[in-house]
């Protein structure tokens, strides 16, 4: 039964992202905005929304370890996987403002909550300071999207009414899937003796980053290379500012924050968006080959969770090969592409890209 509870969650979530990201995006085209924008703003504040469902209900029924790694997790995930397996279909393309914008106001949020979480724990004025970093994201995105050309913008055909009903209609299912996900994941994470931040950070996060999936495969089978950056950068950003910073703010008790998440898995999701920020640096690109160096990252980051949570024997090498190696390797490949790509005269500017 608590299998079928889990399931049925996250089937729920991933439908109602669905109706979430299509009536959101419906309403985004019809404002004018660029593909960009419409991603990192309306498309990723619906994406979202599985999150922040997930992470309300788990604080308000005693598993606030679930919440934070659920955001936290999303995060990484979303870098690692969504983008990973995006690029493998397509390259993943950017813009400058992206680098100017969006993705420092990411890496802000991620350094805000590793401070803020020292003390273990995010109160109403940490609350507050990360739904506002949110709000004036939100604001400066949807100006400089009215700011763009008008052929940069993708009006479509406006259906409001339509819409609004599968806004609703996603808010419903987000709801009830986000209930029963929390509840049955709680409980088969405490009879096979992982912890709440763990299960958050794995099936949890991956679970609700279904939308962001579905949404970055659909976009780059379509051609748009531009959507799915944007939505991964902007959830980040939201997952952040709105999944952990509305909870604080409104929950009397706040969200308690775990200390591994601090040592850990906080520096982890820091580390992937200075990675992004990196790749795009070089090209305004996400290559096959780049997206399948983040599945491989993505991959070893769940394995060493679940042999962390497992305390298992292997835990011990398997952590040196990754410090010692894979991660030296992957340092010096980022730093020669990135020479390669200043000589080219390729990689000075954020708006050059690359092939892919």
């Amino acid at each position: 039964m608590l299998v079928f509870l889990l399931v049925a969650g996250l089937v729920a979530l991933v439908a109602g992202g669905e109706l979430l990201v299509r009536g959101a995006s419906g309403l985004g085209r019809a404002c004018g905005l660029s593909p960009l924008v419409v991603g990192a703003t309306v498309v990723a504040t619906a994406t979202s929304a599985p999150e922040l469902a997930v992470s309300v209900d788990a604080t308000l029924s005693g598993s606030p370890g679930l919440a934070v790694g659920n955001a936290v997790g999303s995060n990484t995930v979303n870098i690692l996987l969504v983008l990973g397996v995006a690029a493998l279909v397509r390259p993943q393309t950017g813009d400058r403002a992206l680098l100017r914008l969006d993705l420092p106001v990411a890496l802000g949020l991620a350094v805000a909550l590793l401070v803020l979480g020292l003390d273990g724990g995010l109160g109403r004025w940490d609350g507050a300071l990360l739904t506002l970093g949110v709000l004036g994201y939100l604001a400066a995105a949807v100006v400089r999207g009215r700011r763009a050309p008008a052929e940069e913008a993708s009006p479509g055909d406006p259906h409001p009414v339509r819409d609004v009903l599968a806004l609703l209609a996603g808010v419903g299912l987000l709801v009830l899937g986000a209930n029963w996900l929390v509840d049955s994941a709680s409980t088969i994470a405490a009879s096979l003796g992982l912890s709440d931040l763990v299960i958050g950070l794995t099936v949890v996060s991956v679970g609700t980053a279904l939308p962001e999936i579905t949404t970055a495969v659909l976009a780059a089978v379509k051609g748009d290379t531009q959507l799915a950056v944007g939505n991964v950068v902007g959830s980040n950003v939201a997952n952040i500012g709105m999944v952990l910073g509305i909870p604080a703010l409104a929950l009397p008790g706040g969200i308690a924050v775990d200390p591994a998440a601090v040592r850990f898995d906080v520096p982890v999701m820091a580390a992937a968006t200075v990675a992004l920020g990196v790749v795009l640096w070089t090209g305004s690109l996400v290559s096959r080959p780049e997206g399948a160096v983040l599945l491989a990252w993505f991959v070893a980051y769940t394995a060493y969770l679940v042999l962390d949570s497992a305390d298992h024997d292997a835990l011990g090498p398997f952590s040196a090969v990754l410090l010692w190696f894979c991660l030296p390797v992957t340092v010096v490949a980022a730093a020669g592409l990135a020479v390669r790509e200043v000589r080219a005269g390729r990689g000075a500017g954020p708006g050059r890209e690359r092939r892919a």
